[in-house]
């Protein structure tokens, strides 16, 4: 993992298009904004893994669903 350090107003950069810029920080809340291409999916951590969550069971329930039957 990379570490930084960033004040307010400063960013960082990941692979030329996408932008991450510390907007305010208020006590131990950082707010953060992201710059990035539309096609390029942007979510919070519990977003992220609840989406994947509901994939793996989607997934889950169409390998039983196309389990053979006897």
């Amino acid at each position: 993992m990379l570490v930084l350090s960033r004040k307010k107003n400063e960013s960082i950069v990941i692979n030329d298009d996408i932008s991450i810029v510390v907007v305010e920080i208020r006590g131990d809340k950082v707010r953060l904004g992201v710059e990035a291409p539309k096609e390029v999916p942007v979510h919070r951590r519990e977003v992220y893994d609840a989406i994947k969550k509901a994939e793996s069971e989607q997934q889950t329930a169409g390998d039983i669903d196309a389990a053979p039957t006897e």
